[in-house]
């Protein structure tokens, strides 16, 4: 657990300020992650969980209701598309849905060229190349989706961060306008684009993948840049937990702008 993180989210559930935790991660479901975030000593329910399989099963629902899927993934995806009517098969899908996981192998990359060959439209439940492990990295679902892409010629739909499709549907779900919804993260490629591009106030927090020195060189930029969770709780308790927009930036300990994420009207906060 990244130190301050159990602290922040009591807090926003002290303070009744909704949230979400976004991830473009398939494999677990909603209650799955609640039990891993449970070990980490992190309390929060399943609503609370926003998945990227969720976010794609609810794409393919408004798409074509009641259609088939050939699915290269695991429970959660599968959970997900179960729960909005979707049939998972073996032969003449509709789609084949690509989401994290270890069971990707030969025989079902085969298949799955065959089937996208014969018409079945390619969803990606993310384009990430890669995804953090506790020692190192392993190949993410968008490196799975590139050897079917290339085999077919056919580019994917993803529907993952940092597509406005999921991002819009997490805000919807909290009930939130645009100006009153942060988007927390660490990565610049998926969680402060798609804050950027949907125009919701965005923090990035170092505690992940991305460096300072490499932030320069993208040409959007997060509204705020903090070092972990901790320093953005300790920022919004400084400030009563007020809108940070409203107020005069605040210096962080190595002098670079500490702005922090709450929101307006409401002081409600989407994570």
């Amino acid at each position: 657990m990244i130190p301050g993180a159990d602290r922040f989210v009591a807090e926003l559930r002290a303070r009744d300020i909704p949230f979400r935790f976004l991830t473009n991660n398939s494999q677990r479901t909603r209650r799955d992650i609640v039990a891993k975030l449970a070990l980490m000593g992190i309390d929060v329910e399943p609503e609370h969980i926003f998945t990227c399989a969720m976010a794609t099963a609810r794409f393919l629902e408004k798409q074509k209701p009641r259609g088939t899927a050939f699915v290269i993934g695991e429970g959660g995806l599968l959970n997900a598309l179960h729960q909005h009517g979707y049939a998972i098969v073996d032969q003449k899908p509709d789609y084949v849905v690509v989401g994290e996981g270890r069971t990707f192998n030969l025989e079902l990359v085969e298949a799955a060229v065959r089937m996208i060959h014969n018409g079945a439209k390619l969803i990606a439940t993310n384009l990430d190349p890669n995804c953090p492990t506790q020692d190192s990295i392993r190949p993410g679902c968008g490196a799975m989706v590139a050897m079917l892409e290339t085999a077919t010629g056919v580019k994917a739909f993803s529907v993952g961060k940092p597509s406005p499709l999921m991002m819009r549907a997490a805000r919807t779900e909290l009930g939130l306008r645009t100006d009153e919804t942060t988007m927390v993260g660490d990565t610049m490629e998926t969680d402060i684009l798609g804050a950027v591009q949907l125009e919701f106030h965005s923090v990035l927090v170092l505690s992940g993948g991305t460096r300072r020195e490499d932030i320069g060189r993208y040409t959007y930029q997060p509204d705020r840049i903090v070092e972990s969770i901790a320093e953005l709780h300790d920022l919004l308790e400084r400030r009563d937990w007020k809108p940070w927009w409203t107020l005069p930036a605040e210096p962080s300990s190595n002098g670079a702008a500490a702005n922090v994420g709450a929101t307006r009207a409401r002081r409600r906060l989407a994570s």
